[in-house]
């Protein structure tokens, strides 16, 4: 168990470098890793500024990425890390993927305290009224993925959306 959590810990800071890639390009503070047996598959920072599109949240660009690497829509051997809990938009995309299992850092509501506009449904309330069966592993690395927040604020011209 140890050895897992220990790649759990890998998995989440490549999520997290991809955030402050992210940021680095002007973007909003968040990144997403998806692994598949154990391996990393595809990385993916949020892009919604660079991209014009407000869908291109972390999770989403690597869920593209993922369907494409694998020419398949069924991630249900895939795992997911992101820095903050999944809006209710990628919950829902990582449910109809099948992704099995979500780890996230910070919760919806911190990123509303930085500005996003943010709906206040959790994804336990998703997993629970959609009976989802996505485990939810949230609180992973959260002082690491909450710095990312505190990184995008000191960036000139960081906007939330």
């Amino acid at each position: 168990m140890r050895n897992q959590s220990m790649n759990d810990g890998k998995f989440m800071r490549i999520a997290i470098m991809k955030a402050r890639e992210g940021i680095r390009h002007g973007q909003a503070p968040f990144g997403a890793c998806i692994v598949r047996k154990g391996k990393v598959l595809v990385s993916s920072h949020n892009a919604v500024f660079g991209h014009t599109d407000i869908t291109a949240h972390a999770e989403i660009n690597a869920l593209h990425s993922a369907c494409r690497k694998l020419g398949k829509i069924d991630l249900s051997d895939c795992v997911i890390y992101s820095t903050t809990e999944p809006c209710p938009m990628c919950f829902t995309a990582c449910h109809w993927a099948k992704i099995p299992k979500v780890f996230y850092g910070t919760k919806i509501a911190d990123a509303a305290k930085y500005g996003f506009s943010e709906w206040p449904i959790s994804n336990r309330k998703m997993e629970l009224l959609g009976k989802s069966k996505i485990r939810l592993v949230p609180g992973f690395m959260r002082k690491e993925c909450l710095e990312l927040f505190k990184e995008w604020t000191k960036r000139k011209g960081a906007r939330a959306y």
